[in-house]
């Protein structure tokens, strides 16, 4: 079965743009060192909860959107092929830097999952 790397960042509406051109890029270097799939939704429907929500996970501030997302592999293994050549990859060294990020590196969130159903 697939492995799967999910993402939950805070970003904030007047950097969206900004975000949506580094994700086009981040998905083009993950896909051509191996994912299946890369995918970045902005939240729509995420209200805070009564004990956890996302909202909350990332300590959203009046001013950001919720963005979740997902990157789609063969299995643990490629993932990790993958990870490493993106890693080193010249097009997303320059987008590293905590400073010029355009979200709060420090609230963003993630994780590697193994596929556990899938209909």
């Amino acid at each position: 079965m697939s492995y799967v790397d999910g993402i939950v960042i805070p970003v904030p509406k007047k950097n969206l743009a900004a975000y949506r051109r580094m994700a086009k890029t981040s998905g083009k270097v993950w896909r051509e060192h191996g994912a299946l799939e890369y995918t970045e939704c902005v939240a729509d429907d995420v209200k805070p909860g009564k004990v956890t929500s996302f909202p909350q996970a990332v300590k959203l501030k009046p001013d950001e959107l919720v963005v979740f997302a997902w990157i789609v592999y063969k299995s643990r293994a490629q993932r990790d092929r993958t990870m490493k050549k993106v890693m080193a990859d010249p097009r997303l060294a320059s987008m590293m830097n905590p400073k010029s990020l355009p979200f709060d590196g420090r609230r963003m969130f993630w994780g590697g999952f193994k596929e556990m159903v899938k209909v």
